[in-house]
């Protein structure tokens, strides 16, 4: 038997996207999965796009107890079943081939925490030639200033994971924070440098975007890893060098 894949998606007002993107990941070769898309909300007409999801490999969670992606993403964990749990922003794109090498690889190494290269679209999802690599691995202080784990890129094998040692904090930037926190803990991040994803960047509002990141990040240093004036500053620079990098 091949071990399953839990997909988990958070959803709210994703009705443009949302059918591309579950179908990219039903259209993968590696085939033993679960789809668990965690709505959250919408007030658009994604809730009726999921109604009319006929497949029984996937499950919609309705919630209404939660109000943010990092609720969603752990009620989707919660019910998850698979010895492998893979995170995708409801907008993203996988590549075909994207599970089955991550496995390969994941089993390769013993990988508890994995994540992959992907590449910058437009809002039409079409590539624009930007290609994030990834190193081998990374150590805690160097995601502290490379923020190179990319959410719709991540997959854990809970065979050496607990289903709380992956759940988000209620605050922004959730992902990256538990990333830290796993870093922190001493579980290594392994990553496989193929472009298997492709993260859909918004044409509105980049620059307002940047702003929020930027206050984000620092909120992170000073509050969730309680670094001083002078490591949050050190670990800003090198993060904000690398940003730009990623960009140009």
């Amino acid at each position: 038997m091949e071990d399953k894949v839990s997909v988990v998606i958070p959803v709210h007002n994703a009705e443009k996207f949302i059918s591309e993107t579950v179908a990219s990941v039903l259209g993968q070769t590696y085939e033993n999965i679960e789809v668990i898309l965690c709505e959250n909300n919408s007030t658009d007409s994604t809730k009726e796009i999921l109604s009319k999801i006929d497949n029984p490999r996937v499950k919609v969670l309705n919630l209404t107890d939660v109000s943010d992606a990092a609720g969603a993403r752990n009620a989707g964990v919660e019910k998850a079943e698979g010895r492998f749990i893979a995170f995708l922003d409801a907008d993203d794109l996988w590549d075909k081939e994207k599970i089955k090498k991550q496995l390969e690889f994941m089993k390769e190494r013993g990988a508890a925490f994995s994540f992959t290269g992907y590449e910058f679209g437009n809002e039409e999802a079409k590539p624009l030639g930007k290609i994030v690599k990834v190193p081998e691995s990374i150590t805690y202080k160097e995601a502290l200033k490379n923020t190179t784990i990319f959410t719709s890129t991540v997959m854990f094998d809970m065979n050496y994971l607990a289903k709380e040692d992956i759940e988000m904090p209620n605050i922004k930037s959730e992902d990256t924070a538990l990333w830290w926190k796993l870093l922190r803990e001493n579980t290594k991040a392994y990553g496989l440098n193929e472009n298997l994803v492709i993260y859909r960047r918004p044409s509105k509002s980049l620059s307002s975007n940047k702003f929020e990141a930027i206050k984000r990040i620092w909120y992170l240093y000073r509050e969730w890893e309680k670094l001083s004036l002078v490591k949050s500053a050190y670990y800003f620079v090198g993060w904000a060098f690398r940003a730009v990098l990623r960009r140009i």
